[in-house]
C-alpha cells in the first residue's frame, strides 16, 4: 500500500479497539515524553495501545546507557606539553584541547538525540541537567559533564534519593558551586543554597539559618585533583552540632537525610515534573496526592512519572499546545520527524545555542527558564531562519555539509517523500490539509491557508512547519 493511503487513513482520526489511543492522543503523548514532533510511523505505532498500556511502553524502551560511542578520551586530563614550552605555552595548549573536547562533548549529546530509541530517556536526562545544573564554562574539564551525564541516565526514572545522595558528592556540581573553598573558619554558603533552593525545598521553605548550619555540616567534602573524586577530608570539617530545619545534624549526610524526611520535597519534584510535562500551572491538589505516593514510594520516581501521565489533566484536550517547544524540542523534534541524513550534530549545537540553550553550558545556576521565556522576537527570527534551512536544504553548498544538505524535504525540486509524511507533491485538498495540520501541529494554524488553489501538500507542509502553533507541543 502507497504511503499516501496510510497517511489519508489518518482522516478517519477514530479509536480503534475499546480503549486505543486515537491519533491525536499518541502524537500528544510522544511530543510531550519525547522531543515535540514524533513521526508519523511513531504515533501510528502506539495508537493500538491503552493510556496505560502506552505509559508502559514508553518506560519500558528507556536507556541506562548511551546508544552512541562518547568522544574519543572524554575522561582523560588534557596532555599537556613537554618541558619544553614556557607555563603560559603549556596553559593555552591545554584550554585548547580542553575547548576542543568540549565541542565534541555537545556534539555527542546532539546526535545521541537523534540517534536514540527512547526520547523519554533523553528528555528526562535533560531535565535532571537543567535540575542540577553544572556548567563547563567554570568545570572546565569535559569529563566530568560526561560522567555525571551517565549518572542522569542511570537514574533518570529510577530513584530520586539515590540520585540526590550521588549527586551532592558529583565533580562537576561541587566544583561549580564553590565547594573547594568550604572552609569551618569562614563557610562557602553556594552549595547548601543551592541544595535547599533550587535541588529539593524550593524559595520561602528554608530560613538563612538553615543554609549557614547545612554549609558547617558540608565542610569537608573536597574534590581531589589527583584523583579526580570528592573524599571527605575530616581535619577540614567542623565537627560540631548543627541545626538544620529543627533537627540536629553533623554532616552532610544528616542534612540530605533531613530533607529527604520533608514532605515539601517530593511536592517540590513533582511540581517542576508537572511544569515540564503537563502545564505552568500545577493542581495543588494533584500534588498533594501525588507527592505523597513520592515519599511513600521511596522517591521512586517511575510510579511518580506514571502518576503524571496517568492524570486527567495530561490527557485533557485544553492542555496540548500550551508548552512552548525549547530549542532541543524544535530541532531534534524537526530533524527526527523530516528524517534528514547526514546532519552533523556539530551543528545542531551551534544552532542550539544560537537559540539559547547550550548544552552542558546552561546560563546560571538556575538553569534555563523555559516556558514562555523561550519565545522573544530575536528567538522567534533565529527559530524561523533555522526552520527555513532545515526545510529547504540551504546550508551546504560550501565545505561544512550543515543542515539538511542535498536533502531538501520540502523544496518543489525534490521528487523525495518525507519519511514522516506522504506525497506531498499531491495537491492540496481540504482532507489533505486537515490530516497534515494533525500531524504537524498540536493546534490549529494560527496562519491557515487563505486559499488551496493550486498549492501542493509540500507547501501548505512548509507553512505549518513557520506556523506559531508549530511552536508549542
Amino acid at each position: 500500500m502507497r504511503l499516501a493511503k496510510a497517511l489519508f487513513a489518518l482522516l478517519l482520526f477514530a479509536p480503534g479497539a475499546a480503549g486505543a489511543l486515537t491519533f491525536d492522543e499518541s502524537r500528544h503523548l510522544l511530543a510531550r515524553v519525547g522531543f515535540g514532533l514524533p513521526s508519523r510511523a511513531e504515533i501510528e505505532r502506539f495508537m493500538p495501545f491503552s493510556q496505560e498500556s502506552a505509559i508502559e511502553e514508553v518506560f519500558g524502551l528507556m536507556q541506562s546507557k548511551p546508544l552512541t560511542q562518547p568522544p574519543p578520551e572524554i575522561e582523560a586530563p588534557p596532555k599537556a606539553l613537554g618541558k619544553g614550552p614556557d607555563e603560559k605555552a603549556r596553559h593555552d595548549f591545554m584550554r585548547t584541547q580542553t575547548q576542543e573536547q568540549a565541542k565534541r562533548l555537545k556534539a555527542w549529546w546532539w546526535g545521541e538525540m537523534l540517534a536514540t530509541d527512547s526520547p523519554f530517556t533523553e528528555h528526562m536526562v535533560l531535565f535532571w541537567h537543567n535540575h542540577f545544573t553544572s556548567s563547563l564554562r567554570k568545570v572546565k574539564w569535559p569529563g566530568f559533564l560526561y560522567r555525571q551525564n551517565l549518572l542522569f541516565r542511570i537514574h533518570a526514572a529510577g530513584n530520586f534519593a539515590e540520585l540526590l545522595r550521588e549527586i551532592v558528592r558529583d565533580p562537576a556540581l561541587m566544583i561549580y558551586l564553590d565547594s573547594q573553598t568550604n572552609r569551618p573558619e569562614s563557610p562557602n554558603e553556594n552549595f547548601a543554597r543551592e541544595l535547599f533552593e533550587l535541588f529539593t525545598l524550593g524559595e520561602g521553605h528554608f530560613s538563612e539559618f538553615d543554609v549557614k548550619e547545612a554549609a558547617r555540616a558540608f565542610t569537608g567534602w573536597q574534590f581531589d585533583s589527583k584523583s579526580g573524586e570528592v573524599v571527605f577530608r575530616r581535619p577540614r570539617h567542623d565537627p560540631g552540632e548543627k541545626s538544620v530545619l529543627g533537627q540536629k545534624v553533623r554532616t552532610g549526610d544528616d542534612v540530605v537525610r533531613v530533607l529527604l524526611e520533608q514532605p515539601r520535597t517530593a511536592e517540590f519534584i513533582t511540581e517542576k515534573l508537572w511544569r515540564e510535562f503537563i502545564s505552568d500551572s500545577p493542581d495543588a491538589d494533584e500534588i498533594k496526592r501525588l507527592a505523597a505516593l513520592f515519599r511513600a514510594s521511596g522517591y521512586e520516581l517511575r510510579p511518580l512519572l506514571k502518576g503524571l501521565f496517568a492524570t486527567q489533566a495530561f490527557w485533557a484536550p485544553e492542555t496540548r499546545g500550551i508548552l512552548v517547544k525549547s530549542p532541543v524540542d524544535l530541532v531534534v523534534g524537526t530533524v527526527r520527524l523530516l528524517g534528514v541524513p547526514h546532519v552533523d550534530p556539530r551543528r545542531l549545537a551551534q544552532v542550539g545555542r544560537a537559540l539559547g540553550q547550550d548544552l552542558f553550558d546552561p546560563p546560571n545556576v538556575k538553569g534555563w527558564p523555559g516556558g514562555t521565556r523561550w519565545i522573544s522576537t530575536d528567538s522567534l527570527a533565529k527559530r524561523e531562519q533555522f526552520l527555513r534551512q532545515i526545510a529547504r536544504g540551504r546550508e551546504g553548498d560550501g565545505p561544512d555539509p550543515g543542515l539538511g544538505a542535498g536533502y531538501n524535504p520540502l523544496a518543489t525540486d525534490n521528487p523525495s517523500i518525507m519519511p514522516s509524511l506522504a506525497d506531498l507533491d499531491r495537491m492540496a485538498s481540504p482532507r489533505a490539509v486537515e490530516a497534515l495540520s494533525r500531524l504537524l501541529l498540536a493546534l490549529p494554524p494560527l496562519d491557515p491557508p487563505r486559499s488551496l488553489e493550486g498549492s501542493n501538500l509540500r507547501r501548505i507542509a512548509l507553512g505549518f512547519l513557520l506556523d506559531p502553533a508549530f511552536e508549542v507541543k
